[in-house]
């Protein structure tokens, strides 16, 4: 697979727009970081973005989240790691990445309420919007992630 054309030099100003936006999202929605790592690492699994997780899960590493908390997100309803909230985030990120299927439904929307004021619901939308956004441009551009080098074993 090749990258299909490099859309940062391609539309600088549409780059600059998004990256504002997710900019926005990071350091001054007050989201807590844990629940952003959530909502961008689950959309990107959803969507088959390899850029964006290889991304987000060295974000997650470096800001103290655990290997298995990381790893265990593609099976959250599985594992008990995640806390009420947690799963209240992460069914509405799947129910919005999947808009198309779920039609955001009541049974996703209202645990939300349980835990988040309106402000911080509209956050947490607005978040998932901001990486689908990064994630149809990254696949449907074809953007490479870096390999990283191999470990060494001990």
């Amino acid at each position: 697979m090749h990258p299909r054309l490099n859309f940062v030099k391609a539309a600088p100003d549409a780059y600059k727009a998004a990256a504002a936006f997710d900019s926005y999202i990071i350091k001054e929605s007050e989201l807590e970081p844990r629940l952003i790592h959530l909502i961008k690492l689950r959309a990107s699994q959803i969507n088959g973005c390899a850029y964006c997780i290889d991304m987000h899960v060295k974000e997650a590493r470096h800001t103290g989240m655990s290997e298995q908390w990381i790893h265990l997100i593609c099976a959250w309803r599985e594992s008990p790691i995640y806390d009420a909230r947690e799963r209240a985030v992460l069914a509405w990120t799947e129910a919005l990445t999947n808009l198309a299927q779920t039609g955001a439904p009541d049974a996703d929307f209202e645990p939300l309420r349980e835990h988040f004021d309106e402000a911080e619901i509209t956050k947490i939308t607005m978040a998932i919007g901001v990486i689908n956004v990064w994630n149809c441009v990254a696949v449907g551009l074809r953007s490479q992630h870096p390999v990283d080098a191999p470990a060494k074993a001990a």
